[in-house]
């Protein structure tokens, strides 16, 4: 993969919604339990959304059981899955067509509430 070059594609992201949060793996912890925290707390929101792909996921789980024990009697519903990235590489040398690559990542959305959420969901 030395004689080609990652082709940079502008993201189509979906608008945040104020009780979502997307966690990276470069954020901090300590930004998000607080930020999470003055959600349900000062704001008013009875939920709240974490969301995380990839390597961010083991963080997110952390992240969630610290503010389960933070704010007692949230409930909490898990949903996992996975999504296909395709990444385009163009060539650096002459007589090279270009390459796409497909990976599967994981994905974890968890469902923070103060009231009793829908118990027929798998998570």
């Amino acid at each position: 993969m030395d004689r080609y070059q990652k082709v940079e594609k502008p993201r189509e992201e979906a608008p945040i919604n104020e009780n979502e949060i997307r966690i990276t793996a470069q954020g901090r912890m300590r930004n998000y339990i607080s930020y999470a925290t003055s959600l349900l707390q000062e704001n008013g929101s009875n939920k709240i959304v974490l969301k995380a792909m990839g390597r961010a996921i083991n963080k997110t789980v952390l992240i969630v059981e610290l503010i389960k024990r933070r704010i007692v009697g949230l409930h909490q519903n898990t949903v996992i899955g996975s999504t296909d990235i395709t990444d385009t590489w163009e060539p650096l040398e002459e007589g090279l067509l270009p390459l796409e690559t497909t990976r599967h990542v994981s994905v974890i959305n968890i469902t923070l509430s103060k009231q009793e959420l829908d118990k027929s969901a798998v998570g």
